[in-house]
């Protein structure tokens, strides 16, 4: 079993048997699957509508896992956000490269200035 990380979050599994939910809780909590899936089993046969609700629930509330694992904390950050809200995932990039393309635009426009030139000949 994997190490127990409080800071991995709770997502729906990939390879999940019918959405995903009672792998992804137990990977969560380092619980073997086969039993959560049993209790679960065992608590439908109480109230089969309540179970099958919370179930669907879950399964819309939470975010599917990772195709790829996290590197970085802002890697999980970004997921988050983007699992939560595209439209927020969408303006944190555009503004991201937005910023890159002022920085981008400040060195070309410092490295093809007439100064950069008559400081590179004098410095030869």
């Amino acid at each position: 079993m994997r190490q127990y990380d409080p800071k991995r979050g709770l997502y729906r599994s990939r390879n999940g048997m019918i959405l995903g939910v009672c792998k992804g809780v137990a990977d969560h909590l380092d619980f073997p699957v086969f039993w959560l899936r049993v209790i679960a089993v065992v608590l439908a046969f109480g109230s089969f509508t309540l179970v099958i609700w919370i179930y669907l629930a879950a399964a819309i509330f939470m975010k599917p896992e990772p195709v790829v694992p996290f590197r970085t904390e802002m890697d999980r950050e970004f997921y988050d956000s983007y699992a939560s809200s595209r439209t927020l995932a969408l303006h944190r990039l555009r503004d991201t490269y937005a910023k890159l393309d002022r920085r981008i635009r400040r060195m070309e426009s410092i490295v093809t200035s007439r100064d950069f030139n008559w400081e590179k000949r004098m410095g030869e």
